[in-house]
Protein backbone atom coordinates (compact mmCIF):
# COMPACT_ATOMS: atom_id res chain seq x y z
CA UNK A 1 0.00 0.00 0.00
CA UNK A 2 1.00 3.76 -0.45
CA UNK A 3 -0.70 5.77 2.19
CA UNK A 4 -0.67 9.53 1.63
CA UNK A 5 -0.37 11.71 4.73
CA UNK A 6 -1.61 15.86 4.16
CA UNK A 7 -0.04 16.54 7.72
CA UNK A 8 -1.24 20.36 6.82
CA UNK A 9 -4.68 19.44 6.21
CA UNK A 10 -5.05 16.87 9.46
CA UNK A 11 -7.13 18.75 11.99
CA UNK A 12 -5.12 19.44 15.27
CA UNK A 13 -7.00 17.74 17.59
CA UNK A 14 -7.24 14.48 15.44
CA UNK A 15 -4.18 14.32 14.05
CA UNK A 16 -2.73 11.23 16.30
CA UNK A 17 -5.90 9.44 16.03
CA UNK A 18 -5.84 9.41 12.34
CA UNK A 19 -1.61 8.90 11.96
CA UNK A 20 -2.11 5.99 14.70
CA UNK A 21 -5.95 5.21 15.43
CA UNK A 22 -7.53 4.90 18.23
CA UNK A 23 -9.28 2.42 20.45
CA UNK A 24 -13.70 2.60 21.02
CA UNK A 25 -14.13 5.31 23.77
CA UNK A 26 -10.44 6.95 23.65
CA UNK A 27 -12.12 10.36 22.99
CA UNK A 28 -15.89 11.76 22.40
CA UNK A 29 -17.48 10.25 19.32
CA UNK A 30 -14.84 7.10 19.14
CA UNK A 31 -17.36 4.58 18.75
CA UNK A 32 -15.33 1.90 17.14
CA UNK A 33 -11.93 0.71 17.53
CA UNK A 34 -10.32 2.28 14.29
CA UNK A 35 -6.89 1.77 12.57
CA UNK A 36 -4.70 4.58 11.16
CA UNK A 37 -2.84 5.51 8.38
CA UNK A 38 0.30 4.05 9.56
CA UNK A 39 -1.47 1.03 9.79
CA UNK A 40 -3.30 0.97 6.52
CA UNK A 41 0.79 1.49 5.01
CA UNK A 42 2.04 -1.91 7.11
CA UNK A 43 4.26 -3.66 4.02
CA UNK A 44 4.36 -0.39 2.66
CA UNK A 45 5.18 3.15 2.24
CA UNK A 46 3.73 6.78 4.01
CA UNK A 47 3.94 9.74 2.22
CA UNK A 48 4.26 12.87 4.63
CA UNK A 49 3.53 15.81 3.26
CA UNK A 50 4.14 19.02 4.65
CA UNK A 51 5.83 17.18 7.57
CA UNK A 52 6.97 20.51 8.59
CA UNK A 53 3.52 21.10 9.73
CA UNK A 54 3.09 18.62 12.56
CA UNK A 55 2.63 19.21 15.98
CA UNK A 56 5.52 19.63 18.02
CA UNK A 57 4.07 16.85 20.39
CA UNK A 58 3.01 14.29 18.01
CA UNK A 59 6.52 14.36 16.29
CA UNK A 60 7.42 12.17 19.26
CA UNK A 61 5.37 9.73 18.83
CA UNK A 62 6.49 9.86 15.05
CA UNK A 63 10.07 9.67 15.82
CA UNK A 64 8.98 6.14 17.76
CA UNK A 65 7.59 4.91 14.49
CA UNK A 66 10.51 5.89 12.32
CA UNK A 67 13.01 4.40 14.53
CA UNK A 68 11.03 1.11 15.35
CA UNK A 69 8.24 0.78 13.58
CA UNK A 70 5.78 0.78 16.62
CA UNK A 71 2.55 2.92 17.25
CA UNK A 72 0.18 3.22 19.29
CA UNK A 73 -4.03 3.33 19.00
CA UNK A 74 -5.14 6.55 21.29
CA UNK A 75 -6.49 5.09 24.17
CA UNK A 76 -4.63 1.76 23.99
CA UNK A 77 -1.99 0.24 25.92
CA UNK A 78 -0.55 -2.11 23.25
CA UNK A 79 1.96 -1.32 21.03
CA UNK A 80 2.04 -2.23 17.43
CA UNK A 81 4.62 -3.52 14.91
CA UNK A 82 4.41 -1.72 11.60
CA UNK A 83 6.70 -2.31 8.90
CA UNK A 84 6.34 0.77 6.19
CA UNK A 85 9.02 2.71 4.45
CA UNK A 86 8.89 6.13 4.96
CA UNK A 87 8.94 9.44 2.73
CA UNK A 88 8.57 13.09 3.92
CA UNK A 89 8.22 15.87 2.16
CA UNK A 90 7.71 20.14 3.09
CA UNK A 91 8.43 23.30 1.78
CA UNK A 92 10.21 24.44 5.22
CA UNK A 93 13.63 24.46 6.40
CA UNK A 94 13.25 21.75 8.53
CA UNK A 95 17.31 22.50 9.68
CA UNK A 96 16.42 25.93 10.67
CA UNK A 97 13.52 25.28 12.51
CA UNK A 98 15.10 22.30 14.33
CA UNK A 99 17.92 25.08 15.02
CA UNK A 100 14.64 27.17 16.48
CA UNK A 101 12.97 24.52 18.41
CA UNK A 102 10.36 24.07 16.18
CA UNK A 103 10.81 20.72 14.83
CA UNK A 104 12.59 17.98 16.88
CA UNK A 105 16.10 17.76 15.85
CA UNK A 106 16.24 13.83 16.33
CA UNK A 107 13.03 13.30 14.14
CA UNK A 108 14.74 15.82 11.73
CA UNK A 109 17.61 13.43 11.24
CA UNK A 110 16.01 10.17 11.15
CA UNK A 111 13.91 11.20 8.46
CA UNK A 112 17.24 13.22 6.06
CA UNK A 113 18.45 9.68 5.28
CA UNK A 114 17.93 10.47 1.82
CA UNK A 115 17.61 13.78 1.18
CA UNK A 116 16.24 15.74 -2.40
CA UNK A 117 16.52 19.53 -3.01
CA UNK A 118 14.38 20.08 -5.85
CA UNK A 119 14.62 23.49 -7.65
CA UNK A 120 11.43 25.93 -7.73
CA UNK A 121 9.28 26.41 -10.89
CA UNK A 122 11.12 29.97 -11.36
CA UNK A 123 14.82 28.07 -10.79
CA UNK A 124 14.02 25.83 -14.19
CA UNK A 125 12.46 28.20 -16.61
CA UNK A 126 13.45 26.20 -18.89
CA UNK A 127 11.19 23.24 -18.16
CA UNK A 128 8.05 26.10 -18.26
CA UNK A 129 6.75 25.43 -22.03
CA UNK A 130 6.88 21.54 -21.58
CA UNK A 131 5.15 21.69 -18.44
CA UNK A 132 2.78 24.05 -19.63
CA UNK A 133 1.88 21.96 -22.75
CA UNK A 134 1.30 18.59 -20.84
CA UNK A 135 -1.26 20.31 -18.18
CA UNK A 136 -2.55 21.79 -21.39
CA UNK A 137 -3.28 18.07 -22.55
CA UNK A 138 -4.44 17.20 -19.10
CA UNK A 139 -6.90 19.79 -19.39
CA UNK A 140 -7.86 19.03 -22.95
CA UNK A 141 -8.54 15.61 -22.14
CA UNK A 142 -10.31 15.91 -19.30
CA UNK A 143 -12.80 18.15 -20.90
CA UNK A 144 -12.84 15.95 -23.89
CA UNK A 145 -11.13 19.20 -26.33
CA UNK A 146 -8.46 20.20 -28.75
CA UNK A 147 -5.63 21.40 -26.49
CA UNK A 148 -4.60 24.64 -26.84
CA UNK A 149 -1.06 25.69 -28.50
CA UNK A 150 1.05 28.29 -26.99
CA UNK A 151 2.41 30.78 -28.39
CA UNK A 152 5.81 32.39 -28.64
CA UNK A 153 4.60 35.43 -26.77
CA UNK A 154 2.51 33.12 -24.24
CA UNK A 155 5.90 31.02 -23.63
CA UNK A 156 7.56 34.35 -22.98
CA UNK A 157 5.30 35.57 -20.45
CA UNK A 158 5.69 32.30 -18.54
CA UNK A 159 8.77 32.19 -18.13
CA UNK A 160 9.23 36.14 -16.85
CA UNK A 161 6.87 35.13 -14.28
CA UNK A 162 8.04 34.53 -10.75
CA UNK A 163 5.81 31.34 -10.22
CA UNK A 164 5.42 32.07 -5.98
CA UNK A 165 2.88 29.49 -6.65
CA UNK A 166 5.54 27.02 -7.91
CA UNK A 167 4.09 24.32 -10.10
CA UNK A 168 0.63 23.95 -8.80
CA UNK A 169 0.08 27.80 -9.77
CA UNK A 170 0.99 26.71 -13.50
CA UNK A 171 -0.70 23.53 -13.07
CA UNK A 172 -4.05 25.43 -12.00
CA UNK A 173 -3.47 28.35 -15.20
CA UNK A 174 -3.12 25.60 -17.55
Amino acid sequence: PFVIINCAALPPDLVESLIFGHEAGAFTGALTRKEGYAQRADGGTIFLDEIGELPLGLQAKLLRFVENGECQRVGSHEVEKVDARIIAATHRDLLKMSEEGKFRQDLFYRLSVVTLQLPTLKQRRKDIPELANFFLQQSAERNNTQPCILTAGAINQLKQYHWPGNIRELKNIC
